[in-house]
């Protein structure tokens, strides 16, 4: 199963950066690595996810960590928007659960608002 799992997420067009409990980036899928390449990109792996988020970002990702540990039943939190360069779509930070409910990481989450144009 996990075979299927990672090619789901190194097929997806947007971003994923996965986070453990200490905030350090263990996982960004192909997408997340060549848009964040100007921060470093692949090298971001391993590192602290405070060390490429402003101070403000920071704090939010910190104050949503904190609601989910608190809240087993929240695993959603909208983060911001973005429109422009061509793109429309909304930013989450999902909670990471083990079966047992407990927390065990985060993974910010893009879902894009523009239309598909593919023909079909």
């Amino acid at each position: 199963m996990n075979e299927f799992l990672e090619a789901v997420v190194e097929a997806d067009d947007q971003p994923v950066v996965i986070c453990d409990t200490e905030h350090v980036i263990v996982y960004m899928n192909p997408t997340a690595i060549k848009r964040y390449e100007k921060w470093g990109g692949e090298k971001l792996i391993g590192q602290s996810i405070f060390d490429c988020h402003n101070a403000h970002s920071a704090e939010m990702i910190r104050s949503i960590f904190a609601r989910f540990q608190q809240n087993p039943d929240l695993n959603k939190v909208y983060t911001f928007s973005k429109k422009k360069d061509g793109e429309d779509r909304d930013v989450y930070i999902v909670a990471l659960r083990n079966k047992s409910g407990e927390l065990i990481g985060y993974y910010e989450k893009h879902e894009s608002r523009v239309h598909e144009a593919q023909k079909r």
